[in-house]
């Protein structure tokens, strides 16, 4: 057999198992996906209550869910406030912290003469 058939025979065999390992991840799990829905329609809600019993129920800090979870297609704190829940939008957004920037390179100034 020549390299080129037997390239072309491996590929083959490999097309078939890469078109199933890339419908397995597409999947998420069913628990995961109600959890983070219920989540955001608690933010939707502004409920501190409904907020942090959900969150509670989830075993998910605030933190956490206001740095990673997505809802239709905004940050959950941006979603909350479109829908008119600042209470909720407050309360993870407080969860951040205070957050300062420094720009190391803005310190130093330079001075450009023309």
């Amino acid at each position: 057999m020549t390299t080129f058939k037997k390239t072309l025979l491996a590929l083959a065999a490999s097309l078939p198992i890469l078109a199933l390992s890339f419908t397995s991840q597409a999947a998420m799990d069913p628990y995961l996906e109600n959890a983070l829905i219920n989540v955001c329609k608690a933010a939707k809600s502004n409920s501190l209550i409904k907020l942090n019993n959900t969150t509670k129920s989830y075993n998910l800090k605030n933190k956490t869910v206001a740095l990673k979870l997505v809802c239709n297609g905004e940050d959950v704190i941006s979603f909350a406030e479109n829908y008119g829940a600042n209470k909720t939008a407050a309360k993870l957004q407080k969860s951040l912290g205070n957050v300062s920037i420094t720009d190391v390179a803005a310190i130093s100034k330079v001075k450009v003469s023309f």
